[in-house]
């Protein structure tokens, strides 16, 4: 175990003693923040070398090397005094104006609470954290790892879930729409910034010099209308090497649809919007008529097509109501089919996005410009032995070797099949279509079922009526 894995489960094990935080999602949000001041004060270290007369945006007393870096510094009441009366207060009211530092400051500690009550246990914590060097290349690599591990257990923080999608996804998604240096990238509903980090990774690759590394930084941006998510997301990012993280707290779906220009295009959109979520009224009168609807996944779609430019790529978490439902969902899929050619839908299994839902998923893949005349399947199958994932035993990026594999030179398999644009107007733009390679469950006939069900019911009955008997005798 790494010195800074420890470190991590030291802070977990202090804020567990602590009676003001409540819950994996409060004690994620509580480290997260105290993480990301250590991890800016960092920077500023490095910044300070590299950025001609840097001047910090943040006072020179609530400065983390001024309140927080000597191990025996305020501690116990005084130190929540301080946190409260004047660290919070301060950072919510930065003025955004001083510098790009200070607005990203600002973004983070909007909606941010400090939820420890013990300024013991808040020192305490406050000295691991100071054992982590984020200007070491090293560390600063293991806690990439941890915190991708911090990021997977929202999973199990209820609702919180929602922010996180599985790595593998992730990762098959960026590798198959395969941005490149200088496209511009956008996650419209980010959450932790899983979508934004892999493609950085990606990209990397490509950056040579001092202005690559400017290009790639301008180029990746991403939109949360959740403080939780957005302090995750911004924190990933500068673990990411962005000193400027692109992350805005925002709703795109509020603006209205007819307000979006050619200045706004981009070249590739990765998202996974909240599927199974609901707008708050008024919402989808931003957009047009035959689009209205509350239900969120199916706005980020409808806005998806419009923000793309010509020739766009897009790849897109969508439930399966998405691809049987009817009314607008069936005039979204033909403005799809319409405008974008739908290569590809990879039909993924029960469980992958468990323990928060176990809402079947697909992966859609589009291009911008060009009608859809066919669009290939490919069913996503469990590995060998397994029947469904779960926390302990995720979906695994290896499992995607034969998508790839089959990507570029498809033929139809028991897990590949393509169906004709005229097939799915046949359908009614039903995408929900199984996979012909498979063994349709074959059903009796209603009569015989219910002679089962008859026969199930009668064999209880005789049962419970041994029971009875039996307990009688027992009192007797």
């Amino acid at each position: 175990m790494s010195n800074i894995t420890t470190n991590i489960k030291g802070i977990r094990d202090i804020m567990r003693k602590d009676t003001g935080v409540d819950g994996d999602a409060q004690r994620i949000s509580q480290m997260v923040w105290m993480l990301f001041m250590k991890i800016f004060a960092d920077k500023e270290e490095e910044w300070e070398i590299t950025i001609d007369d840097y001047e910090s945006p943040i006072p020179e007393n609530l400065k983390w090397q001024n309140w927080a870096a000597d191990d025996e510094g305020l501690t116990g009441d005084a130190l929540m005094e301080f946190i409260e009366i004047e660290l919070f207060p301060a950072l919510k009211e930065l003025d955004i104006t001083i510098s790009p530092q200070a607005k990203i400051i600002r973004s983070v500690f909007d909606d941010t609470y400090n939820f420890m009550k013990n300024g013991t246990l808040f020192r305490q914590v406050i000295n691991v954290i100071n054992e982590i060097d984020f200007n070491s290349t090293s560390e600063r690599h293991v806690f990439n790892d941890i915190y991708e591990t911090i990021l997977k257990d929202l999973q199990s923080a209820g609702s919180s879930g929602e922010y996180y999608t599985p790595r593998a996804v992730t990762q098959f998604m960026v590798d198959m729409i395969n941005p490149q240096l200088g496209e511009s990238v956008l996650d419209p509903a980010c959450g932790t910034g899983g979508f934004l980090t892999c493609t950085i990774d990606g990209v990397r690759s490509q950056v040579k010099t001092s202005k690559d590394r400017d290009i790639l930084q301008k180029s990746i941006r991403g939109i949360e209308k959740k403080p939780l998510p957005h302090l995750l997301c911004t924190t990933n990012l500068m673990l990411h090497g962005f000193d400027l993280p692109a992350v805005r707290r925002d709703n795109l779906l509020s603006k209205p649809y007819a307000d979006w220009g050619a200045k706004d295009k981009l070249d590739i959109i990765l998202s996974n919007p909240p599927f199974g979520g609901v707008e708050e009224d008024g919402t989808e009168t931003n957009f047009p008529k035959k689009f209205r609807t509350k239900e969120t996944a199916d706005l980020f779609l409808a806005l998806i097509i419009k923000l793309l430019k010509n020739k766009g790529r897009c790849a897109i978490v969508l439930p399966d109501g998405t691809l049987f439902g009817e009314g607008m969902k069936t005039r979204l899929k033909e403005e799809l089919l319409d405008k974008c050619n739908l290569h590809t839908i990879v039909r993924l299994p029960n469980g992958v996005f468990n323990p928060y839902t176990s809402i079947k998923t697909n992966l859609l893949f589009f291009e911008k410009g060009t009608p859809t005349k066919e669009v290939w399947y490919y069913e996503h199958p469990y590995p060998d032995g397994v029947k469904s994932y779960n926390k302990g035993k995720p979906i695994n990026i290896k499992e995607f070797d034969t998508e790839k594999a089959w990507w570029n030179n498809r033929e139809e398999n028991t897990q590949a099949w393509k169906v004709s644009i005229e097939e799915i107007k046949k359908r009614g733009y039903n995408l929900d279509i199984k996979n012909p390679h498979q063994e349709v469950d074959t059903l009796a006939s209603p009569k015989v079922i219910l002679e089962k069900l008859i026969t199930t019911e009668q064999k209880i009955s005789t049962i419970q009526d041994e029971i009875i008997n039996v307990l009688t005798e027992a009192l007797k």
